[in-house]
């Protein structure tokens, strides 16, 4: 880049400096326009029973998905926050709702042992023909 001062004489310093800001400039546009547009997986583990492990859980299997480049929807993080798990007609429409946006997802990822809810899950995965990876309580990926 050519870049000239006040005096019109040409500045190769700040031509440099330039240069190299407008190239991260660019490298952190591309990041965020990728960011963005990550592929979206929808992540089931077990919730019911030990609610405050599961949770802790279900957040490290999140964390898991967003280093390796996803973008993780969790509904059993969400839903359980605003509807009570304990009134029947609540937790059928959490259920509801994650399905909702399992629907929206490109990928579905299960961790840990398979749950009825979680089976529920799996059943609209298949139906949706979504592509299903398994993994165990240490994220490691099993065969399903």
């Amino acid at each position: 880049m050519s870049y000239k001062n006040a005096e019109g004489y040409k500045d190769p310093t700040v031509g440099a400096v330039l240069a190299k800001q407008m190239k991260e400039f660019r490298q952190a546009q591309r990041q965020k326009y990728q960011d963005k547009n990550r592929c979206k997986v929808y992540v089931a583990s077990a919730y019911a029973g030990d609610t405050a492990g599961n949770t802790a859980r279900a957040v490290q299997y999140c964390r898991f998905a967003i280093e390796k480049g996803y973008l993780p929807i969790a509904s059993h993080l969400l839903y359980p926050q605003v509807l009570s798990d304990a009134v029947p007609a609540e937790r059928e429409l959490g259920l509801l709702f994650g399905l909702a946006l399992l629907a929206t997802c490109q990928e579905c990822w299960f961790f840990g042992d398979m749950s009825p809810g979680m089976e529920q899950e799996m059943q609209e995965a298949k139906r949706l023909r979504k592509k299903i990876r398994r993994f165990d309580q240490q994220m490691m990926e099993v065969s399903s």
